[in-house]
């Protein structure tokens, strides 16, 4: 069966010549037939384009930058065969290893994802603990666990996902966004692991900036899929302080300073809670 290859990429101009002959290279040696590859110029400002179409990619460009997601997005519905893999063009993934995940894709899985390993993996995970905390709430919301929640390498159906688009993420959460949505309704996701590489070129990624933005898909979404499970972490939060204060009291004896700062906590929850409902409303309300 054909498959069709996205890879969104923006000012990649070091790696996308190298990285469109690898996955050709790849799929020819495979036996891999009626394939094509999709090149998502993200409103480049250098020669991205340009290499990836003397490379033999099919060229979708957007005139301005509009994230990672809308770049996927993008190339899916643009797609001409309805098995998807998705890579990024900065050679982080082992492009070798895409007829193992399309392989394991026609076994029956709705997704199949690369789940990331080795020694550059373990290094950004240790860089960045807000990461850790995004996957266990990830994890925790889903019931399942989850070895990798946002890796770039992956294989799905275009007609299933393109159902999900209104809930997907347009930016750097894309890839989160989509494994929560097909966990929380149980499709079956399989893991295969990959070597992580270097990337060539700058990272685009604003760590604290699209982490936070993470977090704040991961919460819609938990609020679209199973919004009870947010309010018991905000129920649990409230209580918590509350005994943290009372203890403080018993202990200290120091009052009103600590009923003060505790109230404007609480108050805070509550309010983040009614944020919550409403913005759980206009998805209703957007179906």
């Amino acid at each position: 069966m054909p498959v069709s290859i996205v890879l969104p990429a923006y000012n990649e101009q070091e790696a996308i010549a190298g990285t469109i002959a690898e996955i050709r290279h790849v799929l020819e040696q495979s036996g891999v037939t009626g394939w094509e590859i999709i090149l998502v110029d993200d409103g480049s400002t250098d020669d991205t384009a340009r290499l990836g179409e003397q490379a033999g990619a099919r060229i979708v460009r957007h005139l301005q930058k509009l994230g990672y997601g809308r770049s996927i997005k993008d190339g899916i519905a643009a797609a001409k065969h309805d098995d998807i893999a998705i890579l990024d063009a900065d050679g982080t993934y082992p492009v070798e290893r895409l007829p193992v995940l399309v392989s394991k894709f026609r076994e029956g899985y709705h997704m199949v994802i690369g789940h990331r390993t080795g020694k550059e993996y373990r290094k950004s995970l240790v860089r960045s603990p807000l990461r850790l905390a995004l996957k266990w709430l990830v994890e925790f919301t889903t019931g399942r666990w989850i070895p990798d929640v946002n890796s770039g390498f992956r294989v799905f159906d275009r007609r299933e996902v393109i159902s999900h688009f209104p809930r997907l993420c347009d930016t750097f959460s894309f890839t989160t966004s989509l494994t929560l949505a097909y966990l929380m309704q149980g499709r079956f996701v399989t893991y295969v692991p990959i070597e992580y590489k270097p990337r060539i070129g700058k990272s685009k990624v604003l760590l604290f900036r699209d982490t936070l933005r993470t977090l704040q898909y991961i919460v819609q979404a938990v609020l679209y899929y199973n919004p009870i499970k947010l309010f018991l972490i905000l129920a649990g939060l409230a209580v918590g302080m509350a005994v943290a204060g009372v203890a403080f009291i018993l202990l200290f004896g120091f009052s009103a300073p600590v009923v003060f700062g505790l109230s404007g906590m609480l108050v805070a929850v509550l309010i983040v809670s009614l944020g919550l409902v409403a913005d759980l409303l206009r998805q209703i309300s957007n179906k």
